[in-house]
C-alpha cells in the first residue's frame, strides 16, 4: 500500500512563500538528517523511502536512527506541518520543487560503486517529470564516482521524462559533509557548502535553500563537486592511517605518540586540520572504507597508480590485526568490548572495525560480550550489515549474534571478563576502566597522559 503525502500540504514555493518544497529520496543518515534540518529552516519536506519503518518514524516525528538532536528536529517539523513521508516517489516529486537524492551507493562485487539504486530512482523521477510542467531541480547528495550524475543519472531522467536537463529541469550535485553524531550541528554550521549545477537557475534554487546558514556558498561544476566529496573522504582516511602508523612507529621506541602528534597538529598553517590526526583504531563507517575502495577501483580502471590510496586498507587492516594480536597475547577466553559503532555518538555499525576483531575472536572460540550506549536490542543490526555484503561478507554471519552479546550496562559487560577492549572514549568507560585489574586494550585513548593511564591499559600506538 502506498503512503500518500497529506493532500494540499505541498505547493510550489512560488505560490506560497519564499521557501522551497523539497522531496528527500532515501531516509538513511543523510536523508533523515536533511529532512529534519531542511524543515527547521522553514522548508516543507516529503521524505521518501521503501522502508515502511522509516516512513512511519518520519511521519510520527521520530528519528529512524540514533543521531543527537534529530528526534527534536523531526518532532518540531511534523508539529509545524512541514514534514511528511511516503513511499510514492513520483507523487512526491510532482508535489515539490526540488528533489534531494540520498540513496545508498554501497560497494559492488567488483569493488566499484553499486549504482543500481541511482538508476532506479532516476527512472522514477523521470516518470514524474514527464507529467510535470513546472521547472524542477534534482539534487544528488550520494557519494558517486565523478561523471555519474551527468553520465548515468541525467540520461535516465531525460530518457524517461522526454525532457532536457538544463532546460526543462535542473540538476545539481550538492555533497554533504555531515559527521555522524554531530550531523545536526554540522548542517547548521557547515564547513563548506558546495553546489555543482547544470545551469545558473538550478544553482540559484539550491543556493537559496542554504542562504540562512551559509553566506559563502561555493558554486562549481558537477564533476568537480562529485570529486570533492571523494577527495574529502579519502583525505580523512589518509589522516587516520598516517596517525596510526606514527603510533606503531613510536611504541617500540618508547616514544609517546600522542605527545608527538599533539605538537604536530599545532601547525594548522601547514599540517591543516587536527581532526582525525591522533593514533587510535582503524577507520570504519559507511564512508571512508567505501570511498577508498571506489577511488582505488576508479584509478585501476584508468591505469593510474595510486600507491598510498590503494594501500590505505592494508595499513588499516594492520591496525585491526594488531588489536586481535593484543587480545590473543592476554590469553583471554572471555572478552568485553566497550563500544561497537564505528564511532561514538552513533549506532552505525557499517564496517565498524571492532566487528572484525569480534568475528576473529569468536572464530577462535573466545566468548565476547559488549556494551554501546547507542546500540540496543532495537538497533536494526542485520539491515545495516547487509549494506556491506560485498565489502565484508563475513560480517553477515555475525549480525544475528550481536544482539545476544549486548549488555545494557557497561559494568555488567566487564564483570567476569578476562580482558577488555575499549573503542569509545567517554567518562563512563574511563571511570570503569580505572577500577579494572584485567588487561585493557584501549584503542580510543581514554587517558590523555601516561601518568593517568593504569598499568593494565595498553593502546596500539601508545
Amino acid at each position: 500500500m502506498l503512503h500518500q503525502p497529506r493532500p494540499n500540504a505541498y505547493l510550489p514555493f512560488s505560490v506560497v512563500d519564499s521557501h522551497v518544497a523539497v522531496s528527500v529520496v532515501g531516509l538513511g543518515y543523510v536523508g533523515a538528517v536533511s529532512t529534519g534540518c531542511l524543515a527547521s529552516l522553514g522548508h516543507r519536506v516529503i521524505g521518501v523511502d521503501v522502508d515502511p519503518v522509516k516512513i512511519a518514524c518520519i511521519r510520527e516525528g521520530r528519528a529512524p536512527l540514533h543521531e543527537a538532536g534529530l528526534d527534536a528536529a523531526l518532532t518540531e517539523g511534523v508539529a509545524a506541518g512541514l514534514i511528511d513521508a511516503t513511499d510514492d516517489l513520483e507523487q512526491a516529486v510532482r508535489d515539490t520543487d526540488v528533489t534531494f537524492v540520498s540513496v545508498g551507493t554501497p560497494t559492488a562485487a567488483d569493488g566499484g560503486c553499486d549504482l543500481s539504486h541511482i538508476v532506479t530512482v532516476a527512472r522514477r523521477i523521470g516518470a514524474a517529470l514527464r507529467s510535470k510542467d513546472d521547472y524542477h531541480v534534482v539534487v544528488m547528495r550520494c557519494s558517486i564516482p565523478p561523471g555519474t550524475t551527468m553520465g548515468v543519472m541525467v540520461p535516465e531522467i531525460e530518457r524517461t521524462s522526454g525532457k532536457v536537463a538544463g532546460l526543462d529541469f535542473g540538476v545539481a550535485f550538492n555533497p554533504e559533509f555531515l559527521r555522524e553524531g554531530v550531523a545536526i550541528a554540522d548542517f547548521h554550521a557547515p564547513s563548506k557548502t558546495v553546489i555543482g549545477a547544470t545551469d545558473p537557475r538550478a544553482a540559484a534554487v539550491v543556493a537559496r535553500i542554504y542562504e540562512p546558514i551559509d553566506d559563502k556558498i561555493i558554486q562549481t561544476t558537477i564533476d568537480v563537486a562529485e570529486t570533492v566529496k571523494y577527495v574529502d573522504n579519502v583525505w580523512h582516511a589518509a589522516k587516520v592511517t598516517f596517525a596510526n602508523e606514527i603510533g606503531r612507529l613510536c611504541k617500540p621506541m618508547g616514544v609517546d605518540s600522542h605527545a608527538v602528534m599533539d605538537i604536530f597538529v599545532q601547525d594548522t598553517k601547514l599540517n591543516l586540520s587536527p581532526y582525525y590526526l591522533k593514533p587510535g583504531f582503524a577507520y570504519g563507517g559507511s564512508c571512508l572504507p567505501k570511498e577508498v575502495r571506489a577511488v582505488t577501483h576508479l584509478a585501476a580502471e584508468m591505469g593510474v597508480d595510486l600507491p598510498m590510496i590503494s594501500n590505505l586498507d592494508v595499513s588499516n587492516r594492520a591496525q585491526v590485526d594488531e588489536a586481535i594480536a593484543m587480545v590473543r597475547r592476554t590469553g583471554a577466553r572471555r572478552v568485553a568490548v566497550l563500544g561497537l559503532a564505528f564511532k561514538q555518538g552513533t549506532d552505525d555499525l557499517r564496517e565498524s572495525p571492532i566487528l572484525d576483531v569480534i568475528a576473529a575472536l569468536l572464530a577462535q572460540g573466545v566468548e565476547v560480550v559488549a556494551h554501546d550506549a547507542a546500540v540496543t536490542a532495537e538497533t536494526r543490526i542485520e539491515a545495516q550489515l547487509s549494506y556491506v555484503k560485498h565489502a565484508a561478507p563475513g560480517l553477515r554471519d555475525l549480525a544475528p549474534r550481536l544482539a545476544g552479546m549486548l549488555r545494557a550496562d557497561a559494568a555488567d559487560a566487564v564483570a567476569g571478563s578476562d580482558a577488555v577492549i575499549v573503542t569509545h572514549a567517554n567518562d563512563t568507560y574511563r571511570k570503569l576502566v580505572a577500577t579494572l585489574t584485567q588487561p585493557v586494550i584501549d584503542v580510543a585513548r581514554l587517558f590523555r597522559s601516561r601518568a593517568a593511564q593504569p598499568l593494565s591499559v595498553q593502546g596500539i600506538g601508545w
